[in-house]
């Protein structure tokens, strides 16, 4: 295996790699909260619907060359980011990628968002070039987020830096 040296990864490659990374923050950076029942159960379940807002920055990259030399299938890009709400940290992001098929280049990532009251996972299909936005569908998490189900929508803004609006689902499933 060989190992290339850390580098940043531009963005019109990763704005939807690293679009898992928002998911995380979810709870913690609710901007819209409403609760409705859940009609086919004998007893009163309550869902939350939560569009959140934040801001995700690159703190690392790495690609791995696996198997053949160059780029080929199986090979890897892994990727950090740092969640953050009016500048301050919330949480963190972890990324890994898989290149999967090329002409299209797609890529299978899945990412771990991580946070104080627990963990979102999210996977998605990619292809390169990405889109100017794309909706990354939530897969599931942990703690506070067990039930947490939806998307989040990651538009760039410059390099290393993404926007991200979460929509999401927590409550009994």
């Amino acid at each position: 295996m060989r190992r290339t040296p850390m580098r940043k990864i531009p963005m019109r490659y990763l704005r939807a790699v690293v679009g898992l990374t928002a998911l995380a923050a979810a709870p913690l950076l609710a901007a819209t909260t409403s609760t409705s029942d859940t009609p086919h159960t004998p007893h009163t379940t309550q869902q939350r619907t939560q569009i959140l807002k934040l801001v995700a920055k690159q703190t690392g990259s790495e690609e791995l060359d696996l198997g053949k030399k160059g780029l080929s299938p199986g090979d890897e890009r892994i990727i950090s980011e740092d969640l953050y709400r009016d500048g301050r940290k919330l949480g963190d992001h972890s990324v890994v990628c898989t290149y999967v098929h090329f002409q299209p280049t797609e890529l299978q990532c899945v990412g771990t968002f991580a946070l104080p009251q627990g963990q979102i996972t999210g996977q998605a299909l990619l292809r390169l070039p990405p889109a100017p936005s794309i909706d990354i569908p939530v897969t599931g998490g942990a703690g506070a987020y067990a039930t947490a189900r939806g998307y989040v929508h990651t538009v760039p803004a410059g390099q290393t830096v993404r926007r991200l609006t979460f929509h999401l689902t927590v409550g009994p499933q």
